[in-house]
């Protein structure tokens, strides 16, 4: 539009012709930022030839230009202010979509809030400092919300244990790695309180196609929660001071007289395998390979890739249990037998493409391998065989 001059206001006084001009500066401080925002939009259409669409998994500027257009296109005096710059139809529906009910007029800072994000209220937006998403801010909620144990009187002799067991050097704290240390009977501090994983639900698989599991983990305030095992995960690894407290230290599983016919040492060995295979990656947190060598562990996986008996794939160590004085062969054959309900069913083309079924593999949980060497230690390992259905070592029955 023209400017007019303050002789051309005059002529026109003379003339007698009212003229409404708009100067610049006349627009309120809501009108300004309300046209900002909508530029804003408008580049985004221009950018990706779209809308800006509504959805979780979407970056969340987009989510926030979503919400924004909702807003404007149903106040009408947004859109009396911006039909005239809206050479892109939006405020029309262009590319409308069903979107989450808006009642509410709601300013950027209080979008920015309902999307879970942190500004600092003077920031432009491309300069937030922090995005949480919904997932996030679920688990987040997760652990903040514990309640009372109605049961602690019976986990309290179990933290003055485990305090003692720290002093003493008997357990050590080591950083946080792995999901698959979260299990049944495991030790954390979290947040600078001590954490004990009393029981882990049964394992489903999420719509992203992860496993997960719902705990119950008593902490050392006498509160408890119900959190998912992937939430404590990321608790774990977001918390710089957080440690897994480690297992007792077994030491020597056997000492006295060697015998003909035993080692005089070796070492007991738990791997979980790093294949694709479809059955193994569906389970990996409980598929286990046992076995017992008098190599050294990193001789005996060697080459893991390129032998069956590894499942021609690179494996990771889980834990390992020095042996001495036992005969080597026949520990191996009771740890089978011990197993042997939970062995995996499995087939595997070596090299040659010839079909190999391994032995040393079962589907058990990491818990009830360590169950099983304390069993070894007190020498009663044969008496038990380990039954899957009720995830526990139980009484074998001994035929007469």
């Amino acid at each position: 539009m023209a400017k007019f001059t303050d002789e051309d206001d005059a002529l026109l006084e003379e003339l007698g012709v009212e003229a409404e001009t708009k100067r610049e500066g006349s627009r309120t401080p809501r009108e300004e930022r309300i046209i900002a925002g909508f530029e804003e939009v408008q580049r985004f259409y221009e950018k990706h030839g779209r809308v800006p669409q509504h959805g979780e998994g979407r970056d969340i500027f987009e989510r926030l230009y979503a919400v924004r257009l909702d807003r404007l296109r149903e106040q009408q005096d947004c859109r009396d202010l911006l039909t005239p710059l809206d050479h892109q139809g939006l405020l029309s529906g262009v590319g409308a979509q069903s979107s989450p009910p808006a009642s509410e007029e709601l300013d950027d800072d209080a979008l920015l809030a309902e999307l879970g994000v942190e500004g600092d209220g003077s920031s432009e937006i491309s300069e937030l400092r922090h995005v949480r998403s919904a997932t996030e801010r679920r688990e987040a909620e997760e652990i903040a919300n514990r309640e009372k144990c109605p049961d602690f009187d019976q986990f309290k002799p179990l933290f003055k244990k485990m305090q003692e067991e720290l002093s003493a050097g008997i357990r050590q704290t080591r950083p946080f790695e792995l999901k698959a240390e979260i299990r049944p009977g495991s030790w954390f501090i979290l947040g600078g309180q001590k954490a004990y994983v009393v029981e882990v639900g049964e394992i489903f698989t999420t719509p992203q196609g992860r496993t997960d599991a719902r705990l119950r983990v008593v902490f050392d305030n006498g509160t408890q929660s119900g959190m998912l095992m992937r939430s404590l995960q990321r608790a774990l690894n977001g918390d710089k001071t957080s440690r897994r407290i480690t297992d007792p230290s077994a030491g020597p599983l056997f000492s006295g007289q060697q015998e003909e016919d035993d080692q005089a040492s070796g070492t007991i060995y738990v791997l979980r395998s790093k294949s694709d295979h479809p059955l193994v990656a569906a389970n990996r947190d409980l598929v286990h390979k046992i076995g017992v060598t008098n190599l050294s562990v990193e001789q005996r996986i060697a080459g893991a890739r390129l032998q069956p008996t590894f499942l021609m794939a690179d494996v990771e160590v889980v834990a390992t249990y020095k042996l001495f004085n036992v005969n080597r062969t026949k520990l191996e054959t009771v740890l089978h037998r011990v197993f042997g309900a939970a062995q995996l069913k499995i087939e595997i083309k070596d090299r040659f493409g010839r079909p190999v079924v391994p032995q040393e593999w079962f589907m058990v949980p990491r818990f009830i391998i360590d169950e099983a060497v304390e069993k070894i230690k007190e020498g009663t390992i044969i008496d038990y065989v380990y039954d899957p259905k009720s995830v526990a070592l139980a009484l074998a029955t001994r035929k007469m």
